[in-house]
C-alpha cells in the first residue's frame, strides 16, 4: 500500500514538531501535516536545521477537542510516555478503523498496551535525533529561569541521528513491514534518516539504555548533552553504563551489533560493555548541542518521563537483585523534585 500524505502529529512538542516540519518541508510531493495538541498552536512554524538553515511553513493546527474534519492517513503519537494512553483514549473514537498509529515514546511502557488496544496497525519508532523548542534563554541554561519563554513557533533540530521503525509482533499485522518501509522512506526523504527493523522490542530497550545514561544526568545538572564528555560528568556516565549493561544482560538485551552473543564468558561481557559505551558516546557526540527531553521538561517545570525511562530498568534490577546506586539516586532526585512541586535543576 502507499501511505496517503496526510499525517496528524498528536502531542506536538519538540520531537513532534520536528517530525511534522520535516515531513511538511520535504521535497515534492508535499505532505499535509496537522499539529494536534492540548492547545491551539500558531499555524506558522519554523524548523532550524542542524546546519543552521531555517525552514518555515504554514501547517494545520487543531486540538483534541476540535479535530480536523478530514481523517488522517497516519497518526504519529508524540506525547510524553506518561500521557500517551490518555491521549490515545481521547483520539481513538474519532479515527476510522484501520488507521495506522506510530508510537514515538521513550521507554518501554505504553507500547505493548497500545499495540494491543489500537484498532489498526501499530508501529513503534525510536530515534536518536534531537530537537528542542527555542526560547529566550538559548545560551543561559545555568541562569535563573523565572523569565524563560519557550517558543510556540520555532523548533531546533539540534542533533542528527537514526530512526528505527517496526511492529512489536513480527509479522503482525500483515502489512506492518510495508507500512514501516514506506514510512522510513518518507522520513528519510524528509531529512530524518530511517529504516525498518524486525526487532523493534530490542531496539526500544537499546534506546532506553541511551536515555538512561544521558537524560537524568543532563536534567539533574542543567547541561547540554555534549557536556557529559567532560568532568565531573563523564565518570558518572560511565558508572551508569556499567549498571545498565548488567541490567540488560539479565534481560537478554545486547548492544547493537552484538545481538545473539552469549553472556556467560567474561570476554563477551566486556565486549558487550564496550558496545554499550560506544553506543552512548556516539549519541552524545551526535547530539552534543541538544537539550535532552528530560532537561526540557525540568526547565519548563513539567513532569518528566523518568518512570518510563528508569522504571523498567530498576524493575529488572530488583528482579535480579542487581545493585544500581547511580540509577537509584537519579530516580530518587527526579521523584523528589516532582513531589516538591517541579523545582528547577540542582
Amino acid at each position: 500500500m502507499m501511505l496517503p500524505d496526510t499525517h496528524w502529529i498528536v502531542g506536538p512538542g519538540a520531537l513532534g514538531r520536528m517530525i511534522g516540519l520535516r515531513l511538511a518541508t520535504r521535497p515534492a510531493p508535499p505532505i499535509a501535516v496537522a499539529l494536534i495538541g492540548r492547545r491551539l498552536l500558531p499555524a506558522e512554524q519554523t524548523l532550524v536545521t542542524p546546519q543552521g538553515e531555517t525552514l518555515s511553513v504554514r501547517l494545520a493546527t487543531a486540538t483534541l477537542e476540535s479535530l480536523p474534519a478530514a481523517p488522517p492517513a497516519v497518526v504519529h503519537l508524540t506525547t510524553k510516555a506518561y500521557a500517551a494512553e490518555a491521549a490515545h483514549a481521547a483520539l481513538a473514537p474519532h479515527l476510522p478503523p484501520g488507521t495506522p498509529l506510530v508510537l514515538w515514546q521513550n521507554g518501554f511502557g505504553c507500547q505493548p498496551s497500545l499495540s494491543q488496544r489500537h484498532d489498526g496497525p501499530v508501529l513503534c519508532a525510536t530515534t536518536t535525533a534531537g530537537a528542542y523548542l527555542e526560547d529566550n534563554l538559548e545560551d543561559h541554561l545555568e541562569d535563573t529561569l523565572e523569565d524563560k519563554v519557550t517558543s510556540d513557533t520555532r523548533v531546533v533540530h539540534a542533533g542528527k541521528g537514526e530512526t528505527l521503525i517496526g511492529a512489536l509482533e513480527e509479522g503482525y499485522p500483515e502489512n506492518a513491514d510495508t507500512l514501516a518501509d514506506e514510512l522510513a522512506t518518507m522520513l528519510t526523504a524528509a531529512g530524518l534518516p530511517a529504516r525498518r527493523v524486525s526487532d523493534i522490542r530490542q531496539r526500544l530497550w537499546q534506546k532506553l539504555a541511551v536515555n538512561a545514561a544521558i537524560n537524568p544526568l543532563v536534567a539533574r545538572f542543567g547541561i547540554r548533552n555534549g557536556q557529559l564528555r567532560d568532568r565531573p560528568f563523564r565518570p558518572m556516565v560511565e558508572e551508569i553504563i556499567v549498571e545498565v549493561a548488567g541490567i540488560l544482560a539479565a534481560e537478554g538485551i545486547a548492544p547493537p551489533g552484538l545481538e545473539g552473543s552469549g553472556t556467560t564468558d567474561s570476554g563477551q561481557k566486556s565486549e558487550r560493555l564496550a558496545g554499550w559505551q560506544a553506543l552512548v558516546w556516539r549519541v552524545v557526540e551526535g547530539t552534543a548541542d541538544n537539550r535532552a527531553s528530560m532537561l526540557q521538561d525540568v526547565l519548563a517545570k513539567r513532569p518528566t518521563e523518568h518512570e518510563a525511562i528508569l522504571g523498567p530498568l530498576l524493575a529488572v534490577a530488583r528482579a535480579h537483585d542487581l545493585a544500581t546506586p547511580r540509577l537509584a539516586e537519579l530516580a530518587g532526585w527526579l521523584e523528589a523534585r516532582e513531589l516538591a512541586g517541579l523545582t528547577d535543576t540542582c
